[in-house]
């Protein structure tokens, strides 16, 4: 079975298909015969789309023309069912960039969400790459299973979803020194760096998606206490758009700014110590005050409410079981091809 999602070629039943209007306004609907897409425009049936070749124009009942295109992952990431708020496109590619993710690599996530980043880190390593994820709550390990079946049309057998807490699942799933890249999106990923430690080849790579500051100075002061890895380095990304139409050339008055920090550091090679940097003194001492005011529950964390979140498990798992659906008939439509007998 298919573990990418088609790229081109006709759409068909179950592909996910990205319908943008005469206004700009984008909907996203999943293929089906028989049923129609609705809007205050009017009604456009699936089956006037499927068929067609990707980068169609299609016009409904009203004479309104749609354009129809697959859409690309990082719409596709916008616009699925969410358990959690997912880690923005703009912030994967930082992550897949600055952490080095590479065809092959091992590489350990925890904090799954809703699974965005796990497709960045799954397209990044590829078919020959391993992906471990860890997420503490089982509804948001639902969403992403299903949101990545539905994007790939299949389970990846190279992606392992654990439910469970990182610090005690890890040690159990990977050996010692074998991991070649972590990605930490948590509340307190400083509570974990014992076992990511222990996990990471030398020279591997840890990166740390946080959203606050006082997030950013305490797991950055954990990361030089515990002595095992390189100084760490921290940024944000910010995205500003720009409207673009003959002589009128101009900044959008929206952008995509602050969303979360991202901090990296290599691990050192057991028993290496690095040499302290030469800089001025500054006042970068904390109290325990100081802890206090940065731990999980004083940070806070955001919780959908289980209505909500039952809501997008189901509307999650329709989109996947009409994905693997998509595929298996199409496997078997390429199976039955190969069987038939040649004309002569």
């Amino acid at each position: 079975m298919n573990e990418t999602p088609r790229s081109s070629g006709p759409f068909r039943a179950g592909d996910r298909v990205q319908l943008t209007g005469p206004k700009g306004r984008m909907n996203t609907i999943t293929l089906e015969p028989g049923k129609q897409f609705h809007s205050h425009r009017g009604v456009l049936a699936h089956d006037d789309i499927i068929g067609l070749p990707d980068g169609s124009v299609v016009t409904n009942n009203a004479g309104v023309e749609h354009l129809a295109l697959r859409p690309l992952l990082t719409d596709f990431v916008m616009s699925m069912p969410r358990g959690a708020a997912i880690v923005y496109p703009k912030d994967a590619a930082q992550i897949v960039a600055l952490a080095d993710i590479f065809p092959g690599a091992t590489v350990v996530e925890a904090g799954v969400g809703s699974g965005a980043l796990s497709l960045w880190l799954l397209r990044a390593i590829g078919p020959e790459g391993r992906l471990l994820s860890f997420e503490r709550r089982e509804e948001f390990a639902e969403v992403a299973r299903a949101n990545g079946a539905t994007f790939l049309g299949a389970d990846p057998q190279n992606w392992t979803l654990t439910v469970g807490d990182l610090q005690d699942a890890l040690p159990a799933a990977v050996e010692p020194g074998t991991v070649d890249r972590v990605v930490l999106d948590m509340l307190a990923p400083w509570e974990t760096l014992d076992v990511v430690t222990e996990a990471l080849k030398p020279g591997g790579v840890v990166i740390c998606y946080v959203a606050t500051v006082t997030q950013l100075s305490r797991v950055a002061e954990a990361i030089r206490a515990s002595g095992h890895f390189t100084h760490p380095q921290s940024n944000e990304t910010m995205v500003r758009g720009w409207h673009v139409e003959g002589l009128a050339v101009r900044p959008d008055h929206r952008m995509i700014a602050h969303t979360g920090f991202l901090i990296t550091a290599r691990r050192l090679a057991p028993g290496t110590v690095l040499p302290e940097l030469k800089r001025r003194p500054s006042k970068s001492d904390y109290s325990d005050a100081d802890v206090e005011a940065w731990t999980p529950g004083a940070l806070g964390e955001r919780q959908s409410s289980p209505k909500s979140l039952r809501k997008r498990m189901r509307e999650a798992t329709a989109s996947a079981d009409l994905a693997k659906t998509r595929d298996a008939e199409a496997d078997g439509n390429a199976d039955a091809d190969e069987d038939a007998p040649g004309v002569g």
